[in-house]
Protein backbone atom coordinates (compact mmCIF):
# COMPACT_ATOMS: atom_id res chain seq x y z
CA UNK A 1 0.00 0.00 0.00
CA UNK A 2 0.89 3.44 -1.18
CA UNK A 3 1.27 6.50 1.27
CA UNK A 4 -1.36 8.73 1.92
CA UNK A 5 -2.73 11.24 3.22
CA UNK A 6 -6.73 11.25 4.13
CA UNK A 7 -8.23 14.15 5.24
CA UNK A 8 -12.23 14.11 5.04
CA UNK A 9 -13.48 17.66 6.43
CA UNK A 10 -16.76 17.70 4.95
CA UNK A 11 -19.33 18.04 7.81
CA UNK A 12 -22.24 15.55 6.65
CA UNK A 13 -25.84 16.45 6.88
CA UNK A 14 -27.61 12.95 5.47
CA UNK A 15 -31.09 12.18 5.93
CA UNK A 16 -34.36 13.62 6.29
CA UNK A 17 -35.27 16.83 6.52
CA UNK A 18 -31.67 17.83 7.39
CA UNK A 19 -32.09 21.29 5.31
CA UNK A 20 -32.87 22.62 8.63
CA UNK A 21 -28.93 22.41 9.17
CA UNK A 22 -28.43 24.98 6.48
CA UNK A 23 -28.33 28.59 8.41
CA UNK A 24 -25.92 26.96 10.66
CA UNK A 25 -23.34 25.66 7.75
CA UNK A 26 -23.81 29.08 6.04
CA UNK A 27 -23.52 31.11 8.15
CA UNK A 28 -20.69 30.45 10.14
CA UNK A 29 -18.97 31.58 6.85
CA UNK A 30 -20.72 34.86 6.13
CA UNK A 31 -24.26 36.61 5.25
CA UNK A 32 -23.33 37.27 1.38
CA UNK A 33 -24.36 34.14 -0.59
CA UNK A 34 -23.86 33.04 -4.36
CA UNK A 35 -26.50 30.10 -5.17
CA UNK A 36 -25.56 28.49 -7.88
CA UNK A 37 -27.93 25.89 -9.62
CA UNK A 38 -28.85 24.05 -12.89
CA UNK A 39 -31.90 24.37 -15.26
CA UNK A 40 -34.73 25.33 -12.15
CA UNK A 41 -35.59 21.39 -10.81
CA UNK A 42 -35.04 23.43 -7.01
CA UNK A 43 -37.56 25.00 -8.07
CA UNK A 44 -40.08 22.88 -8.62
CA UNK A 45 -39.27 20.58 -5.77
CA UNK A 46 -39.54 23.22 -3.37
CA UNK A 47 -35.52 23.41 -2.62
CA UNK A 48 -35.19 27.00 -3.52
CA UNK A 49 -37.74 28.49 -1.57
CA UNK A 50 -36.94 26.17 1.83
CA UNK A 51 -33.28 27.70 1.11
CA UNK A 52 -34.85 31.67 0.35
CA UNK A 53 -36.90 30.75 3.92
CA UNK A 54 -34.17 29.67 6.26
CA UNK A 55 -31.66 31.87 4.64
CA UNK A 56 -33.35 35.24 5.07
CA UNK A 57 -31.17 36.66 7.11
CA UNK A 58 -29.05 37.05 3.75
CA UNK A 59 -27.85 38.62 0.67
CA UNK A 60 -28.73 36.26 -1.55
CA UNK A 61 -26.69 36.62 -4.82
CA UNK A 62 -28.07 33.81 -8.25
CA UNK A 63 -26.49 32.30 -10.78
CA UNK A 64 -28.79 30.00 -12.58
CA UNK A 65 -28.62 27.50 -15.77
CA UNK A 66 -25.12 25.26 -14.91
CA UNK A 67 -25.21 23.02 -17.74
CA UNK A 68 -25.07 19.14 -16.89
CA UNK A 69 -21.40 19.39 -18.71
CA UNK A 70 -20.44 22.82 -16.88
CA UNK A 71 -19.17 25.93 -18.94
CA UNK A 72 -16.34 28.31 -18.46
CA UNK A 73 -18.30 31.27 -19.32
CA UNK A 74 -20.80 29.77 -16.49
CA UNK A 75 -17.78 29.76 -13.74
CA UNK A 76 -16.29 33.44 -15.52
CA UNK A 77 -20.26 35.16 -14.85
CA UNK A 78 -19.98 33.73 -11.28
CA UNK A 79 -16.48 34.86 -10.69
CA UNK A 80 -17.79 38.21 -11.61
CA UNK A 81 -20.84 37.93 -9.26
CA UNK A 82 -18.59 37.46 -6.24
CA UNK A 83 -16.41 40.11 -6.68
CA UNK A 84 -19.41 42.30 -7.32
CA UNK A 85 -20.99 41.59 -4.49
CA UNK A 86 -18.47 40.52 -1.79
CA UNK A 87 -19.60 36.70 -1.29
CA UNK A 88 -19.03 35.13 1.88
CA UNK A 89 -20.01 31.85 0.86
CA UNK A 90 -20.99 29.88 -2.38
CA UNK A 91 -24.01 27.20 -1.47
CA UNK A 92 -24.73 25.06 -4.73
CA UNK A 93 -27.84 23.44 -5.01
CA UNK A 94 -27.62 20.44 -7.96
CA UNK A 95 -25.76 18.14 -8.56
CA UNK A 96 -21.99 17.62 -9.43
CA UNK A 97 -21.89 19.76 -12.23
CA UNK A 98 -23.36 22.76 -9.93
CA UNK A 99 -21.10 21.85 -7.57
CA UNK A 100 -18.12 21.08 -9.79
CA UNK A 101 -18.73 24.90 -11.35
CA UNK A 102 -19.00 26.26 -7.88
CA UNK A 103 -15.83 24.97 -6.20
CA UNK A 104 -14.25 26.63 -9.58
CA UNK A 105 -15.67 30.06 -8.89
CA UNK A 106 -14.66 29.68 -5.11
CA UNK A 107 -11.05 29.54 -6.43
CA UNK A 108 -11.33 32.25 -9.11
CA UNK A 109 -12.46 34.98 -6.54
CA UNK A 110 -9.02 34.54 -5.50
CA UNK A 111 -7.55 34.54 -8.81
CA UNK A 112 -6.80 38.06 -10.89
CA UNK A 113 -6.47 35.75 -14.50
CA UNK A 114 -8.79 33.87 -16.14
CA UNK A 115 -10.41 31.28 -14.70
CA UNK A 116 -9.95 28.64 -17.07
CA UNK A 117 -6.11 28.88 -16.18
CA UNK A 118 -7.21 27.06 -12.78
CA UNK A 119 -8.56 24.15 -14.81
CA UNK A 120 -5.54 23.63 -16.79
CA UNK A 121 -3.33 24.43 -13.81
CA UNK A 122 -4.42 23.23 -10.42
CA UNK A 123 -1.51 24.67 -8.81
CA UNK A 124 -2.78 27.72 -9.44
CA UNK A 125 -5.65 27.50 -7.21
CA UNK A 126 -4.33 29.46 -3.81
CA UNK A 127 -7.73 30.03 -1.84
CA UNK A 128 -10.98 29.14 -2.19
CA UNK A 129 -14.23 30.58 -1.40
CA UNK A 130 -16.11 27.95 1.90
CA UNK A 131 -18.37 25.52 -0.72
CA UNK A 132 -21.74 24.82 0.95
CA UNK A 133 -23.66 22.32 -1.28
CA UNK A 134 -27.07 20.60 -1.47
CA UNK A 135 -26.96 17.57 -3.20
CA UNK A 136 -29.94 16.85 -5.92
CA UNK A 137 -28.22 13.97 -7.64
CA UNK A 138 -26.28 10.54 -6.34
CA UNK A 139 -23.47 11.08 -9.10
CA UNK A 140 -20.19 12.47 -8.96
CA UNK A 141 -19.09 12.38 -5.53
CA UNK A 142 -18.53 15.92 -5.76
CA UNK A 143 -20.22 16.79 -2.29
CA UNK A 144 -16.95 15.46 -0.64
CA UNK A 145 -14.15 15.65 -2.62
CA UNK A 146 -11.38 18.31 -4.07
CA UNK A 147 -12.66 17.72 -8.05
CA UNK A 148 -14.22 19.65 -10.35
CA UNK A 149 -14.78 18.99 -14.01
CA UNK A 150 -15.13 21.89 -17.06
CA UNK A 151 -15.54 21.95 -20.13
CA UNK A 152 -15.06 24.58 -22.63
CA UNK A 153 -16.98 23.78 -26.17
CA UNK A 154 -14.96 26.69 -27.99
CA UNK A 155 -11.94 24.33 -27.95
CA UNK A 156 -13.44 21.00 -27.16
CA UNK A 157 -12.17 20.49 -24.08
CA UNK A 158 -13.15 19.19 -20.59
CA UNK A 159 -10.60 18.90 -18.13
CA UNK A 160 -10.67 17.85 -14.65
CA UNK A 161 -8.68 19.97 -11.47
CA UNK A 162 -8.60 19.85 -8.03
CA UNK A 163 -7.39 21.51 -5.15
CA UNK A 164 -7.89 20.09 -1.59
CA UNK A 165 -9.02 24.16 -0.86
CA UNK A 166 -12.05 23.46 -2.90
CA UNK A 167 -13.83 20.13 -0.72
CA UNK A 168 -16.58 21.66 0.43
CA UNK A 169 -16.81 22.61 4.25
CA UNK A 170 -20.82 21.01 4.37
CA UNK A 171 -22.98 19.21 2.40
CA UNK A 172 -26.56 18.15 2.89
CA UNK A 173 -27.95 15.35 1.72
CA UNK A 174 -31.40 14.43 1.87
CA UNK A 175 -32.44 10.83 -0.07
CA UNK A 176 -35.69 12.40 -0.53
CA UNK A 177 -34.63 14.95 -3.54
CA UNK A 178 -33.49 12.18 -5.48
CA UNK A 179 -37.41 10.92 -5.82
CA UNK A 180 -38.45 13.29 -8.88
CA UNK A 181 -35.33 12.78 -10.69
CA UNK A 182 -35.85 11.00 -14.76
CA UNK A 183 -34.63 7.35 -14.52
CA UNK A 184 -32.14 8.09 -17.19
CA UNK A 185 -30.39 10.31 -14.73
CA UNK A 186 -30.34 7.89 -11.81
CA UNK A 187 -29.19 4.88 -14.21
CA UNK A 188 -26.54 7.43 -15.54
CA UNK A 189 -25.46 8.94 -12.04
CA UNK A 190 -24.96 5.24 -10.78
CA UNK A 191 -22.98 4.42 -13.57
CA UNK A 192 -20.70 7.21 -12.47
CA UNK A 193 -20.32 6.01 -9.15
CA UNK A 194 -19.52 2.24 -10.23
CA UNK A 195 -16.84 4.40 -12.93
CA UNK A 196 -15.38 5.61 -9.82
CA UNK A 197 -15.07 2.93 -8.12
CA UNK A 198 -13.48 0.73 -11.07
CA UNK A 199 -11.08 3.47 -11.81
CA UNK A 200 -9.84 2.50 -8.18
CA UNK A 201 -10.24 -1.12 -7.79
CA UNK A 202 -9.17 -1.80 -11.11
CA UNK A 203 -5.48 -0.82 -9.85
CA UNK A 204 -1.86 -2.08 -9.64
CA UNK A 205 -1.21 -1.74 -6.05
CA UNK A 206 -1.57 -5.69 -4.61
CA UNK A 207 -1.86 -5.24 -1.13
CA UNK A 208 -5.42 -3.18 -0.70
CA UNK A 209 -6.94 -5.14 1.10
CA UNK A 210 -9.66 -2.84 3.21
CA UNK A 211 -9.58 -0.63 -0.35
CA UNK A 212 -10.93 -3.46 -2.32
CA UNK A 213 -13.23 -4.71 -0.19
CA UNK A 214 -15.19 -1.16 0.54
CA UNK A 215 -15.22 -1.32 -3.15
CA UNK A 216 -16.36 -4.60 -3.86
CA UNK A 217 -19.30 -3.33 -1.06
CA UNK A 218 -20.07 -0.57 -2.63
CA UNK A 219 -20.50 -1.92 -6.51
CA UNK A 220 -22.80 -4.45 -4.83
CA UNK A 221 -25.01 -1.39 -2.94
CA UNK A 222 -25.09 0.20 -7.22
CA UNK A 223 -26.13 -3.20 -8.05
CA UNK A 224 -28.55 -4.16 -5.69
CA UNK A 225 -30.73 -0.45 -5.06
CA UNK A 226 -30.32 1.04 -8.85
CA UNK A 227 -32.92 -0.88 -10.14
CA UNK A 228 -35.35 -0.65 -7.06
CA UNK A 229 -35.22 3.02 -7.16
CA UNK A 230 -35.59 2.32 -11.07
CA UNK A 231 -39.02 1.10 -10.06
CA UNK A 232 -39.66 2.75 -7.30
CA UNK A 233 -38.47 5.94 -7.27
CA UNK A 234 -39.48 7.02 -3.82
CA UNK A 235 -37.87 4.27 -1.95
CA UNK A 236 -35.83 5.87 0.61
CA UNK A 237 -33.97 3.08 1.42
CA UNK A 238 -32.82 2.74 -2.42
CA UNK A 239 -32.09 6.27 -2.65
CA UNK A 240 -30.64 6.51 0.80
CA UNK A 241 -28.04 3.72 -0.43
CA UNK A 242 -27.19 5.04 -3.63
CA UNK A 243 -26.59 8.33 -1.82
CA UNK A 244 -24.73 7.40 0.27
CA UNK A 245 -22.54 5.42 -1.78
CA UNK A 246 -22.08 8.02 -4.90
CA UNK A 247 -20.41 10.15 -1.46
CA UNK A 248 -18.46 7.59 -0.36
CA UNK A 249 -16.90 6.43 -3.74
CA UNK A 250 -15.33 9.36 -4.43
CA UNK A 251 -14.10 10.58 -0.87
CA UNK A 252 -10.92 9.67 -1.10
CA UNK A 253 -11.35 5.86 0.46
CA UNK A 254 -11.44 3.68 -1.64
CA UNK A 255 -8.58 4.99 -3.92
CA UNK A 256 -6.03 5.64 -0.76
CA UNK A 257 -3.14 3.95 -1.02
CA UNK A 258 -3.49 3.59 -4.67
CA UNK A 259 -1.38 5.04 -6.79
CA UNK A 260 -1.74 5.32 -11.17
CA UNK A 261 -4.23 6.88 -13.73
CA UNK A 262 -7.61 6.26 -14.19
CA UNK A 263 -8.63 5.33 -17.61
CA UNK A 264 -12.00 5.30 -18.45
CA UNK A 265 -13.05 8.87 -17.48
CA UNK A 266 -9.97 10.55 -19.72
CA UNK A 267 -11.78 8.52 -22.62
CA UNK A 268 -15.12 9.96 -21.99
CA UNK A 269 -14.09 13.22 -21.43
CA UNK A 270 -13.09 13.82 -24.72
CA UNK A 271 -16.45 12.09 -25.71
CA UNK A 272 -18.46 14.73 -24.14
CA UNK A 273 -16.19 17.43 -25.33
CA UNK A 274 -16.84 16.72 -28.52
CA UNK A 275 -20.60 15.65 -28.46
CA UNK A 276 -21.63 17.19 -24.73
CA UNK A 277 -23.37 13.56 -23.42
CA UNK A 278 -24.39 12.34 -20.32
CA UNK A 279 -21.16 11.86 -18.89
CA UNK A 280 -22.57 8.63 -16.94
CA UNK A 281 -23.93 7.42 -20.28
CA UNK A 282 -20.48 8.08 -21.81
CA UNK A 283 -19.00 5.93 -18.99
CA UNK A 284 -21.38 3.01 -19.50
CA UNK A 285 -20.99 2.47 -22.81
CA UNK A 286 -17.19 3.10 -22.88
CA UNK A 287 -16.50 0.68 -19.01
CA UNK A 288 -17.57 -2.80 -20.92
CA UNK A 289 -15.23 -2.06 -23.38
CA UNK A 290 -12.41 -1.23 -21.93
CA UNK A 291 -12.47 -4.32 -19.50
CA UNK A 292 -11.94 -6.20 -22.82
CA UNK A 293 -9.46 -4.70 -23.93
CA UNK A 294 -7.32 -4.88 -21.20
CA UNK A 295 -8.02 -8.69 -20.16
CA UNK A 296 -4.65 -10.66 -20.15
CA UNK A 297 -2.66 -12.72 -17.95
CA UNK A 298 -1.90 -9.83 -15.73
CA UNK A 299 -5.44 -8.65 -14.83
CA UNK A 300 -7.38 -11.84 -15.17
CA UNK A 301 -7.42 -12.66 -11.56
CA UNK A 302 -8.47 -9.20 -10.66
CA UNK A 303 -11.23 -9.70 -12.90
CA UNK A 304 -12.10 -13.75 -11.08
CA UNK A 305 -12.29 -11.19 -7.78
CA UNK A 306 -14.56 -8.95 -9.15
CA UNK A 307 -16.87 -11.97 -10.59
CA UNK A 308 -16.51 -13.51 -7.58
CA UNK A 309 -17.03 -10.88 -4.99
CA UNK A 310 -19.06 -8.53 -6.50
CA UNK A 311 -21.50 -10.53 -8.77
CA UNK A 312 -21.43 -13.85 -6.93
CA UNK A 313 -21.01 -15.77 -10.62
CA UNK A 314 -20.65 -19.62 -10.11
CA UNK A 315 -17.08 -20.62 -10.27
CA UNK A 316 -15.93 -21.92 -13.17
CA UNK A 317 -12.45 -23.60 -14.22
CA UNK A 318 -11.40 -21.21 -16.91
CA UNK A 319 -10.50 -17.70 -15.56
CA UNK A 320 -10.96 -16.28 -18.67
CA UNK A 321 -14.28 -17.42 -19.04
CA UNK A 322 -15.27 -16.00 -15.47
CA UNK A 323 -13.65 -12.89 -15.95
CA UNK A 324 -15.82 -12.39 -19.35
CA UNK A 325 -18.73 -13.64 -17.68
CA UNK A 326 -18.36 -10.73 -15.42
CA UNK A 327 -17.67 -8.67 -17.98
CA UNK A 328 -20.63 -9.51 -19.21
CA UNK A 329 -23.05 -8.62 -16.27
CA UNK A 330 -21.54 -5.38 -15.97
CA UNK A 331 -22.91 -4.62 -19.84
CA UNK A 332 -26.01 -6.55 -19.22
CA UNK A 333 -26.71 -4.32 -15.85
CA UNK A 334 -26.38 -0.84 -17.53
CA UNK A 335 -28.58 -2.20 -20.69
CA UNK A 336 -31.45 -3.12 -18.40
CA UNK A 337 -31.00 0.05 -16.07
CA UNK A 338 -32.21 1.73 -19.35
CA UNK A 339 -28.79 2.99 -20.48
CA UNK A 340 -27.83 2.70 -24.32
CA UNK A 341 -25.06 0.55 -24.65
CA UNK A 342 -23.97 1.56 -28.25
CA UNK A 343 -22.33 5.56 -29.75
CA UNK A 344 -24.49 4.75 -32.81
CA UNK A 345 -27.41 4.85 -30.60
CA UNK A 346 -26.37 8.78 -29.57
CA UNK A 347 -25.61 10.07 -32.46
CA UNK A 348 -21.52 9.50 -32.09
CA UNK A 349 -19.40 8.30 -35.46
CA UNK A 350 -15.94 8.07 -35.67
CA UNK A 351 -15.13 11.48 -37.12
CA UNK A 352 -13.00 12.38 -34.12
CA UNK A 353 -12.02 9.16 -32.75
CA UNK A 354 -8.13 9.81 -33.34
CA UNK A 355 -8.13 13.46 -32.09
CA UNK A 356 -9.66 12.35 -29.08
CA UNK A 357 -7.58 9.20 -28.42
CA UNK A 358 -4.37 11.32 -28.67
CA UNK A 359 -6.05 13.79 -26.24
CA UNK A 360 -7.25 11.16 -23.93
CA UNK A 361 -3.53 10.04 -23.60
CA UNK A 362 -1.86 13.18 -23.61
CA UNK A 363 -4.04 14.26 -21.30
CA UNK A 364 -5.35 11.63 -18.90
CA UNK A 365 -2.24 10.38 -18.38
CA UNK A 366 -3.18 6.81 -19.89
CA UNK A 367 0.54 5.54 -19.58
CA UNK A 368 0.50 4.99 -16.13
CA UNK A 369 -3.08 3.41 -15.77
CA UNK A 370 -3.74 -0.01 -14.59
CA UNK A 371 -2.94 -1.08 -18.21
CA UNK A 372 -0.88 1.39 -19.96
CA UNK A 373 -2.65 2.62 -23.17
CA UNK A 374 -2.00 4.51 -26.53
CA UNK A 375 -3.74 6.18 -28.85
CA UNK A 376 -4.12 3.00 -30.94
CA UNK A 377 -5.34 1.07 -27.54
CA UNK A 378 -8.40 4.29 -27.18
CA UNK A 379 -9.08 4.09 -31.01
CA UNK A 380 -9.52 -0.04 -30.76
CA UNK A 381 -11.80 0.42 -27.04
CA UNK A 382 -13.79 3.32 -29.17
CA UNK A 383 -14.51 1.02 -32.20
CA UNK A 384 -15.77 -1.73 -29.76
CA UNK A 385 -18.36 0.77 -28.83
CA UNK A 386 -19.46 1.58 -32.13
Amino acid sequence: MDNFIFNAYTKIYFGKGMIKNLPEAIEVHGKNVLLVYGGGSIKRNGIYDEVKTLLSECKIIELSGVDPNPRIETVREGVRLCKEHQIDVILAAGGGSVIDCAKVIGAGYYYDGDAWDLVVEPNKITEVLPIVTILTLAATGSEMNKNAVISNMTINEKLGTGSMNMIPQASILDPEYLYTLPAIQTAAGTADIMSHIFENYFKKEEDTFIQNKLAEGLLETCIKYCPIALKEPENYEARANLMWASTLALNGLVGAGKPGSWTCHPIEHELSAFYDITHGIGLAIVTPRWMRHILNEQTVGKFVAYAKNVWHLPEMTDPFAYANAAIDATEEFFKNCGIPMTFSEIGINEEHFEVMAEKAVRIGGLGEAYVPLTKEDVISILNMCL
